[in-house]
């Protein structure tokens, strides 16, 4: 009997069309032995180098000139070849085996590998890798999409002009407008900003406001307990100061869940990890774990927040630099909301120097500029004294990929510290904020904009 290697070989010489279609995803490791890997190779080099696909004699002719083999190999390789013979063999059967083939290499050769790396043998892969390498051997496919035809698909891209896509929105009208409308699926969305100014108090704000519009969310915590975390939602949807949630009895504790549960038909799951301890593989399992369990699927998913998260490539502490480190983490948590199809939103700190300053930039973030070059959307939440005074957080635009960062450049939210709130403020709030990509005002006197928190007000 004939083994699926050969087949497959076989039919790499002998059928072209096949040939174009499973070579993209096969790779030469998948071969266990040398004279059908020598096989392989040269068959890919001069389809990539030609535009065809080669002949037995051709074929013969690379082998022999190749310095790598000996005499012996060079001889099973050519017997091989020439054993080669064309006949009919169902074209959806032949592409169904050597995608299982594929799938099936791929997960030995991912079996292996995490040995070694689970006995210590790998200095560049910790066993957080494992995950990760195991399930992109599981993800192996065949996919028939090679690309957009920009004239042949006209159609489809007119469709696409005009189809509404589904987003998340904010809630909050300067937020939906830089995102115009909210934001995506497999997208990342960051909020910079330092110590104690709000990074997560905007996310549970955020959380807070998804779940009212009867979606699922998942809040991962790995700063504050799962406990912490639902009090400053409790504050935020109940009604209540942060300070006398603690003070309610029990039975209008119960009437205000009760009521709050009538009012959405959507379910929010918070779940705490160790500080550094969770990467994306541990979500990733999370997510199926909460699907089999609860049949929960979240719309949308909180990290909190991301400089304190693991990384599924890289051991922590090793020869690896924060840029990359962080930059991978990004990678990660930006990967999984493409495998969900939700939008993940998360939190950075900014630098020492970027801590307390009233014009945070993007140079800011805390140990990796690769963490914005990942990121969709990302802002800067800014809080001065004078801010503090009237009740009100400054939000600066750093990257915008739904959106023209110059228009509303800087706006302002009111902040409820006690009630875990941002809201809305008034137009005339926006009005004098330089840069803001509003018209600027001018005092006549001195002939330049004004202050920039001049005529502040509540909502």
């Amino acid at each position: 009997m004939e083994r699926i290697e050969t087949t497959i070989l076989r039919n790499l010489l002998c059928n072209e069309e096949y040939s174009r279609k499973v070579i993209p995803f096969i790779e030469p490791t998948y071969f266990e032995q040398r004279s059908e890997k020598v096989i392989f190779e040269e068959i890919t080099q001069f389809i990539v180098n030609y535009g065809s696909a080669i002949t037995i004699e051709a074929l013969n002719i690379e082998v022999e000139n190749r310095t790598d083999l000996n005499e012996s190999e060079i001889k099973e390789t050519r017997n091989i070849c020439n054993s080669f013979t064309d006949f009919p063999v169902d074209k959806q059967w032949l592409l169904d085996t050597t995608e299982n083939w594929c799938r099936d290499r791929a997960i030995y050769l991912a079996l292996m590998e995490s040995i070694h790396i689970a006995d210590g043998n790998d200095e560049k892969k910790s066993r957080d890798a494992i995950p990760s390498i195991l399930s992109d051997a599981l993800a192996v496919s065949f996919d028939n999409n090679i690309g957009h035809d920009y004239l042949e698909n006209y159609e489809e891209r007119y469709e696409y002009y005009h189809r509404k896509e589904e987003k998340v929105p904010f809630d909050l009208e300067y937020f939906d407008k830089i995102s115009d409308g909210g934001i995506s699926n497999k997208t990342l969305t960051i909020a910079l900003a330092g110590t104690g100014v709000g990074k997560s108090l905007f996310m549970c704000n955020f959380a807070s406001s998804v779940l009212l519009q009867g979606k699922n969310v998942l809040y991962i915590t790995m700063e504050m307990a799962e406990e912490k975390i639902a009090e400053r939602i409790d504050a935020n949807l109940l009604d209540v100061s942060i300070k006398s949630i603690k003070d309610l009895p029990k039975s209008t504790f119960e009437n205000k869940i009760t009521k709050l549960a009538a009012k959405t038909q959507g379910s929010l799951i918070i779940k705490e990890y160790p500080t550094a301890s969770a990467h994306s593989g541990h979500f990733k399992a999370l997510l199926s774990e909460l699907a089999l369990k609860k049949s929960f699927r979240p719309d949308i998913i909180f990290v909190d927040y991301l400089n304190i998260c693991a990384s599924s490539k890289y051991k922590q502490g090793g020869s690896i630099n924060s840029y990359s480190y962080i930059k991978s983490i990004a990678e990660e948590l930006r990967g999984l909301a493409g495998q969900a199809k939700v939008p993940i939103v998360s939190a950075t700190q900014t630098t020492r120097s970027g801590h307390g300053s009233s014009d945070v930039d993007i140079t800011d973030t805390s140990e990796s500029f690769g963490l914005p070059a990942t990121a969709d959307l990302m802002f800067a939440l800014i809080s001065t004294e004078e801010l503090e005074q009237i009740g009100q957080i400054m939000v600066k635009q750093l990257k915008n990929r739904y959106n023209d960062t110059v228009t509303n450049r800087r706006f302002v939210v009111g902040i409820d510290r006690a009630k875990m709130r941002i809201y809305d403020c008034e137009q005339s709030a926006q009005d004098n904020i330089l840069d803001s990509g509003q018209e600027e005002e001018y005092n006549n006197n001195e002939d330049r904009p004004k202050k920039s928190f001049e005529g502040f007000k509540f909502s």
